[in-house]
């Protein structure tokens, strides 16, 4: 397992509840009348096929970012409005909210993804809300994963912690989203090349050069990149 990822994973104080977390993410798999399904290894899976984090390692990194946002949610809740918030849920929420995308995309020959065989029949909050019971989660956890993206979810979030994974997943996604956009319309208009397959990394490091160098430093830094 990505060592970050199980650094914030230990950060969850219910010692079962972190037990059973890890222990899932070591079988993460789903079986459908007799037949295993498992997917992309979860350190290589995108967190999705073209929008925000689209590229392998993009669904742990995403999970990280995430929970940096979350956390933050949590102390002004906490620190400024006086609310109290569950934290060990919203990690575990934030880990989990994703968690069975690797089993619903499937690489193509050039590189990007696309919907697997499962993920034609069956959407990923499906798969992890069925597995997640069958499992035995608590239910204010299984409550978050299945409302995480809010009004495009089955349920709206109906707790503060379902409300704090919604949002901090939603800002994660549309800045990364963004700046991949903003990125690749930057090489473009640089050398009039098109750049499909970029990580948020180069992404950043192209809207520095543009922001601190303008366009020559931007055409001169795309070479020096190596994309």
């Amino acid at each position: 397992m990505n060592p970050e990822l199980k650094r914030v994973i230990r950060k969850i104080k219910d010692e079962t509840l972190r037990k059973k977390l890890l222990n899932f993410l070591d079988s993460l798999s789903i079986e459908i009348n007799g037949k295993s399904y498992v997917g992309l290894p979860l350190e290589d899976a995108p967190a999705s096929r073209f929008y925000h984090h689209s590229y392998p390692g993009g669904l742990v990194e995403h999970i990280l970012s995430t929970v940096k946002i979350a956390m933050a949610l949590c102390d002004s809740v906490e620190k400024i409005y006086g609310g109290k918030v569950n934290r060990d849920l919203v990690i575990s929420g934030v880990v989990l909210h994703d968690i069975f995308k690797p089993l619903t995309y499937e690489k193509k020959n050039n590189g990007g993804y696309r919907n697997s065989p499962l993920g034609e029949r069956l959407d990923h909050l499906t798969l992890a809300v069925v597995e997640l019971l069958r499992r035995g989660f608590p239910l204010d956890l299984i409550h978050i994963v299945a409302a995480s993206h809010g009004q495009a979810s089955p349920i709206t979030p109906k707790t503060i912690e379902a409300l704090i994974c919604h949002i901090a997943d939603e800002a994660d996604s549309k800045m990364n989203g963004e700046v991949l956009n903003a990125a690749k319309y930057l090489i473009r208009e640089a050398t009039g090349e098109s750049w499909d397959k970029i990580d948020s990394r180069t992404a950043f490091k192209i809207l520095r050069l543009k922001t601190e160098s303008g366009w020559e430093g931007l055409r001169k830094g795309i070479e020096s990149l190596k994309l």
